[in-house]
């Protein structure tokens, strides 16, 4: 079985700070988080993930958040350039880590912006969100990293959400899933599934037919168990209210070793 590898980064203690763009916001119980954030890494470790704790970045609240920072495609990273400024100081602990763990590394550079949270994988497709924190220019330079090796990349305009896959995620077998109400074009998808919950449209993949997700979705979780998957529910309701989600909380890199 090929092996597993997720780099994660502990929560920031000024993680209340958060930024929050389609939320109204609401107070985070930090402590609170910091149990949720170990249990999220349990659950990934019990699904068969070695984790790698990228250095903290305490100076950034929305450092949690480590997928945004890198992209991943075979062994390749691109350092992201955040369109938020305040979150251009995460991408170099997440740098030192992806080099560490054997990937060729680029960057986006200015003037284009890049978030990892609008990209979505699935197979050789990279579908990409353009909106509020990924430009033109970010996914020109997407392109020109990543199509030399194999990837068929899709701009997907997102205007609803903070980012592509707070819309939207996909099952194993590539159906994309979302909350239609926030989705801009699921006509872009060859698949789509509606769910029922806004939080049921964010999984993680843990390998096989389990899916990691909130606890926040039960009516979606029901859903992908009738379609035979096995939903792994986590608490992550203090990361849902400054746009937080599954997906963000790591950076899955099993295409390294595939």
């Amino acid at each position: 079985m090929p092996s597993k590898k997720a780099l994660i980064r502990r929560p920031s203690p000024r993680l209340a700070e958060g930024l929050v763009t389609h939320l109204q916001r609401t107070p985070v119980d930090t402590g609170l988080a910091a149990r949720q954030w170990e249990a999220y890494v349990e659950a990934l470790n019990a699904h068969g993930w070695e984790t790698f704790e990228v250095e903290p970045a305490d100076a950034c609240p929305d450092s949690v958040f480590v997928e945004d920072a890198v992209v991943v495609f075979r062994n390749v990273a691109l350092i992201a350039r955040p369109g938020a400024r305040s979150r251009r100081g995460e991408t170099t602990g997440v740098e030192e880590a992806v080099g560490r763990l054997g990937c060729s590394v680029n960057w986006v550079w200015e003037p284009g912006t890049l978030e990892g949270g609008d990209v979505l994988k699935i197979g050789d497709t990279i579908y990409v969100g353009r909106g509020g924190r990924t430009d033109a220019e970010g996914v020109r330079q997407l392109r020109a990293v990543f199509e030399p090796l194999g990837a068929r990349v899709v701009s997907v305009p997102v205007a609803k959400v903070l980012h592509l896959k707070s819309a939207v995620t996909a099952l194993p077998d590539g159906t994309v899933i979302g909350y239609e109400p926030l989705v801009d074009s699921p006509s872009l998808f060859p698949r789509f599934l509606p769910v029922p919950e806004e939080a049921g449209a964010h999984v993680v993949l843990l390998g096989g037919s389990k899916l990691l997700m909130s606890a926040s979705a039960p009516r979606s979780a029901e859903l992908f168990a009738d379609l035979g998957f096995d939903p792994v529910p986590v608490d992550i309701s203090e990361f849902e209210k400054i746009e937080g989600c599954v997906t963000c909380l790591s950076v899955r890199l099993r295409e390294l070793y595939a």
